[in-house]
């Protein structure tokens, strides 16, 4: 195929935002309703979800036709980069709000309601120690220990992001057999963490006592941890289409920023569990 390198290609207009902000309103109207128990909020959601599905599908499914029928060139390329660059960076601000959230209960907030200036607006006996617990709580929970799964799924991430770059290189090499193990072996090991991470949960509600509302505790726990475990199974799709376009034929050494965007992603979630793993699970 042949890359135009000194034109940049201009798509038709699309459906495919219309689709994708109906979806958005659907899921969204679905998911409050649902949560209120208010008339079919399940079927709004589940219909929002098939709407995106769909609109994913559809626009993704057009780019890599036109990706592949060679109408993108260097300066689409260049602005495929920079888009993926700066939703890699709202990402990070997303994660960036979570971490501030717990630092300021943890380092400013808790500390300050312990100190003797503020006995009049806390319950007795407390101390401001993390994890912080409360008088509304009938049974005490237990904290959610380093040792054990989470270094375990610590151990598989920075596995997977080795895979990953294994086989990045066999694509670089044009090397087809190490492209596709490195990716199968990148999919498992996401999908292993994501099983330990369920187990991990169902151990935390039945055994521990640590549920979503157990405080500001559990309240970081659960929204760290569940929205990392979201972007492991965003990555895990993106590897599996990754994979099945390298089974297609698709990618070569000179092209493959579909792969390499993908990478991006997966390593930014391993770096991301890394902070997790010192700051919720650590210390």
């Amino acid at each position: 195929m042949t890359h135009t390198l000194d034109k940049y290609f201009v798509p038709e207009p699309s459906k495919y935002p219309i689709f994708g902000s109906i979806a958005l309103l659907l899921s969204a109207s679905g998911a409050v309703m649902w949560l209120n128990d208010i008339g079919q909020g399940r079927w709004v959601l589940l219909l929002g979800v098939a709407t995106l599905v769909y609109m994913l599908f559809g626009w993704f499914g057009q780019v890599i036709r036109e990706s592949q029928s060679g109408k993108y060139g260097q300066r689409v390329d260049r602005s495929f980069r920079w888009s993926m660059g700066w939703f890699i960076f709202s990402e990070v601000m997303f994660f960036s709000a979570f971490f501030g959230a717990l630092f300021y209960a943890r380092v400013l907030s808790v500390p300050w309601l312990a100190s003797g200036a503020n006995e009049a607006l806390i319950w007795q006996g407390f101390t401001g120690a993390w994890p912080s617990d409360g008088p509304y709580l009938a049974d005490p929970f237990t904290p959610m220990g380093a040792w054990g799964i989470p270094a375990l799924n610590t151990l598989i991430l920075l596995s997977s992001g080795v895979t990953l770059t294994w086989a990045h290189y066999g694509l670089l090499k044009d090397n087809r057999s190490q492209l596709k193990i490195g990716l199968l072996l990148t999919i498992l090991l996401g999908v292993t963490f994501l099983g330990f991470q369920i187990y991990e949960y169902v151990h935390a509600y039945r055994e521990l006592n640590l549920q979503l509302d157990t405080g500001i505790y559990g309240s970081t726990f659960f929204m760290l941890t569940g929205f990392h475990g979201l972007h492991v199974t965003i990555g895990a799709i993106m590897l599996t289409v990754a994979l099945g376009r390298v089974l297609a034929g698709h990618f070569s050494p000179e092209h493959h920023f579909a792969f390499e965007a993908t990478a991006w992603y997966w390593h930014f979630v391993d770096v991301v569990w890394l902070m997790l793993f010192v700051v919720v699970y650590w210390l």
